[in-house]
């Protein structure tokens, strides 16, 4: 996940939470192998493997529980900035429902939980036909005291049937991070402890392959550096298998091919302010998702994947920023204030500078299309 201080995550990666990563959809990602990084010649690490650990190894960020911690302590996603976020998720859990022929149960699937605030809200906001059964994804431990409503995994469960979501969470699934060298040849970064970075081996095998097709850098100008997306491609590609039927869904700060940033977008946040990217587990490793090369990444069960802005979704879902008109302060002066708020906070999350700048990616599963 990212943050965006007081504008919300504008930079960055996943609602709801602490994710689950590795390769497999709700997994922590295990110990990295020759072809997957690890420790250099010097006993650096490389990218991936430093992030998985920082993240989610025994005293990684998002696995200490207690005071102070989770997404709210850190960041302010979308599900945070208001609960018109949750209502929208929940209108889309209800075109899901009436897609799928309204059935006497529904699932949703929130991948990367966090604390359970997104799953709350759309429990409470909820207006459609069936009874939801609501899980819960997250590697982290779940609240003191949790919704008995909800059920906590650590992986997706299989043969979901209803929505399954995952909000800021591909952007924590750690990846390997490459740059060019002075001959323009992309090399693995490896990182110590404090973050100190130097170059290592030449990209190599499927990671090369990746670059090639999704990222390109050979000959590309000396510190060029992108970020090696395959984990992500495998981790929503296995999520995405979980689902009988429904809609997958996905958002994140993302970019494609067309217009990918010369430098990467690897950084981190601590306390709501964005920091250095030190793999100590003090903050919130983090890096925008290749939502391009993800879609392509997941298998093919319906319809083609949809990619569309945050900004576009919320507003087919009928989210509206408009301020009321000046004439109901006269006339009802309480409601204008309460309209005032809400379309403020609406706003916010339309910003296209801001959380509406998030990319959305869809698969519909066995349905017909609900979004946009």
């Amino acid at each position: 996940m990212e943050n965006g201080g007081t504008g919300g995550r504008d930079a960055g990666a996943e609602a709801g939470a602490g994710p689950v990563a590795g390769s497999q959809a709700g997994s922590e990602p295990g110990p990295e192998t020759a072809s997957g990084g690890g420790s250099g010649a010097s006993g650096g690490l490389r990218w991936r493997e430093a992030m998985r650990r920082a993240l989610y190894g025994p005293e990684g960020f998002y696995r200490r529980g207690g005071p102070g911690t989770g997404a709210a302590a850190h960041f302010r996603t979308s599900v945070h900035a208001s609960p018109l976020f949750a209502a929208a998720v929940a209108e889309l859990v209800r075109r899901t429902a009436v897609a799928l022929g309204r059935p006497a149960e529904l699932d949703v699937v929130d991948v990367g939980a966090g604390r359970g605030e997104l799953l709350t809200g759309v429990l409470a906001a909820y207006e459609g036909p069936g009874r939801l059964r609501a899980y819960a994804v997250e590697v982290g431990p779940p609240p003191e005291e949790p919704d008995e409503r909800i059920t906590w995994l650590t992986r997706p469960p299989e043969g979901v049937r209803g929505l399954l979501f995952a909000n800021e969470w591909l952007d924590n699934v750690p990846v390997e991070v490459a740059e060019t060298d002075g001959e323009g040849v992309p090399r693995y970064v490896e990182v110590a402890a404090d973050g100190t970075e130097r170059l290592g081996a030449e990209v190599g095998g499927a990671d090369a392959e990746w670059l090639r097709r999704w990222w390109p850098l050979a000959g590309a100008p000396p510190g060029s550096r992108a970020e090696i997306g395959a984990p992500r491609d495998a981790a929503w590609s296995a999520a995405v298998t979980t689902l009988t039927a429904g809609l997958a869904l996905t958002a994140d700060y993302a970019h494609t091919r067309a217009a990918r940033p010369p430098y990467g977008t690897l950084t981190a946040f601590r306390d709501g302010q964005e920091v250095r990217p030190v793999p100590d587990g003090s903050c919130d490793v983090t890096a925008h998702v290749a939502l391009d090369a993800v879609a392509a990444a997941a298998p093919e069960r319906g319809g083609p994947a949809l990619l569309m802005s945050q900004r576009e979704a919320l507003r087919g879902l009928g989210l509206d920023g408009s301020r009321p008109p000046l004439a109901l302060a006269s006339t009802d002066p309480a409601g204008y204030l309460r309209r005032l708020a809400t379309a403020g906070q609406a706003a916010e999350l339309l910003d296209p500078a801001g959380l509406g700048g998030f990319t959305w990616l869809a698969h519909h599963v066995g349905i017909a299309p609900v979004l946009p």
